[in-house]
């Protein structure tokens, strides 16, 4: 087995996705194994596990999420047992599970307020995922099962992925992706349109000319009708 195999290791996670187990930040190696190991494959979205990892950081760990995306591994999470890491993944522009990883378990859990009692997991419906903060370039952001909902400037570079529909209350410069496994009511919402790329089921739309002025820099409504994006603003 060649010295890559050492940097990382990919195990079975909750949420039905696959954990990228990180051993080391060193950027160069880490780059060249991913390669080795993925090639141009582009996987399903990925929980980062920094479990094994001696002081992860955000300093770290920021250039090895954009390194990562930009060979096509989609982080849609961070994983640790404990729970002080949520600040970090948090400041990463991630969601945060905590639990072993170890594969799927009853012990690992996300966040979420304590019921007053046990209802079926198949009868609760997926929160919204809120981002009060800036999305910056290189940041990628993914609402598994449920809207997303981002109160700050998504830069030009990042990236937003949905199941259902995103609201952006806030410049959108980055790509938006809704309905991201499917869902072709989903839509996206933006108080000041000025995308690089939307799409709605997978049905894209690359912002290369400028766009119209009725909804350049202004509130716009994004759908999908007969296969094909629409744009329309919000306050027509």
């Amino acid at each position: 087995m060649s010295s890559a195999a050492n940097l990382f290791d990919i195990k079975s996670a909750s949420l039905d996705l696959l954990a990228i187990v990180l051993r080391s930040t060193d950027l160069p190696a880490l780059q060249a194994a991913i390669q080795q190991r993925f090639n141009s494959h582009e996987p399903e979205p990925f929980v980062l596990d920094i479990e094994q990892l001696p002081a992860p950081d955000s300093d770290t760990l920021a250039p090895v999420c954009a390194m990562l995306q930009q060979h096509g591994l989609r982080i849609a999470a961070v994983r640790h047992r404990d729970a002080q890491y949520a600040a970090l993944a948090h400041r990463l522009g991630l969601p945060f599970i905590s639990g072993s990883g170890g594969g799927k378990s009853s012990a690992e859990s996300v966040s979420a307020p304590a019921a007053a009692a046990p209802v079926a997991e198949s009868s609760l419906p997926t929160p919204t995922m809120i981002i009060d903060r800036p999305v910056r370039a290189g940041q990628q952001i993914y609402a598994k099962g449920g809207d997303l909902v981002v109160l700050e400037m998504v830069s030009a570079g990042a990236e937003l992925i949905a199941d259902g529909s995103i609201h952006v209350y806030a410049p959108l410069r980055g790509r938006a992706l809704a309905g991201a496994r499917g869902n072709t009511a989903a839509r996206i919402f933006v108080k000041s349109m000025e995308a690089e790329l939307v799409s709605i089921a997978g049905v894209y739309r690359t912002i290369e000319q400028d766009l119209p002025q009725s909804i350049k820099g202004k509130p716009t409504q994004i759908y999908l009708e007969q296969e094909r994006v629409v744009m329309i603003p919000l306050d027509k």
